[in-house]
């Protein structure tokens, strides 16, 4: 799994002049551009053509830049995904992934780009094992609405084994994980709490439909002074319980082991990460 941050991904729609301008100086840590959803049939091809142009403009600095293009059973997705193999992006962001079959469609159009697939259909988290273990595939974007709809479900509980799977298949080979759209984008309330409980989960990050729901995502994503300072410590309390031939530390009065030693070390990489992202 990539080392980068990947707290916030911020959909951007590729047919704003005005939005793909603003992505430069937006504190994101993946800038998704979307010529799917965010983009109606007329202005599919305009889209398309200004986002290439964009994107050779460049000015997006460290960030990942993703773009999502139109499914393959569109009349605009063989060309999104044409554009996109040329396109100066990091890689390319496929919608309702049913299969890994679906993943080498795509690759064969986009040879030299790594894949993200969206995982919003039934079949697709049935299948989200197999789509993970596809070696193109870098990511992994829960599509978490049209997966309600899909399944006949208007909460967020009903979609927790789907969550759950998707998560489980991601950790097993190694690729990112990121939650799904909260669509309320003034309830700042709802948003943590939904950031907070995607944490828990096991993502590495949210989706983001709004510039305003940014600072929340990457706060809650991102390691808080106190978890890099606890970090700090277990390293430094097993290193000195190692040099006196102990096997394990204590901290706060609890054991500190290899797992845990571990998990210190990801929290401060991710930590330094964040702050070479955020200074460049």
């Amino acid at each position: 799994m990539s080392d980068r941050p990947a707290r916030s991904a911020l959909y951007i729609p590729g047919s704003s002049a005005r939005a793909l301008d603003k992505a430069r100086s937006l504190p994101v840590d993946i800038i998704l551009f979307d010529l799917e959803d965010a983009v109606t049939p007329d202005a599919k091809e305009d889209a398309r053509s200004a986002l290439t142009g964009c994107l050779a403009e460049g000015g997006y600095g460290a960030r990942q830049t993703i773009v999502r293009i139109n499914g393959l059973d569109t009349q605009w997705g063989a060309d999104d995904a044409k554009a996109a193999a040329d396109m100066a992006c990091d890689a390319v962001l496929l919608p309702k992934v049913n299969g890994p079959e679906d993943v080498d469609a795509l690759a064969a159009l986009v040879p030299d780009k790594p894949i993200w697939a969206m995982m919003e259909t039934p079949l697709g988290i049935l299948n989200a094992a197999a789509i993970a273990a596809h070696p193109k595939v870098a990511g992994f974007v829960m599509g978490t609405n049209d997966l309600a709809m899909d399944i006949g479900s208007n909460g967020r509980a009903a979609m927790t084994t789907s969550l759950q799977l998707c998560l489980l298949a991601a950790r097993a080979h190694g690729i990112v994980a990121l939650d799904g759209v909260y669509n309320a984008f003034k309830d700042e309330e709802g948003l943590r709490t939904e950031c907070d409980e995607g944490r828990a989960m096991g993502f590495d990050g949210k989706t983001l439909i709004h510039p305003a729901q940014v600072a929340i995502c990457n706060a809650t994503f991102g390691p808080s002074p106190e978890e890099i300072a606890l970090a700090e410590r277990q390293i430094a309390a097993f290193d000195a319980a190692q040099s006196e031939g102990k096997g394990v530390a204590v901290v706060d009065g609890k054991i500190v082991e290899n797992l845990h030693v571990a998990t210190a070390r990801a929290t401060l990489a991710k930590a330094k990460a964040i702050a070479a992202l955020e200074a460049s």
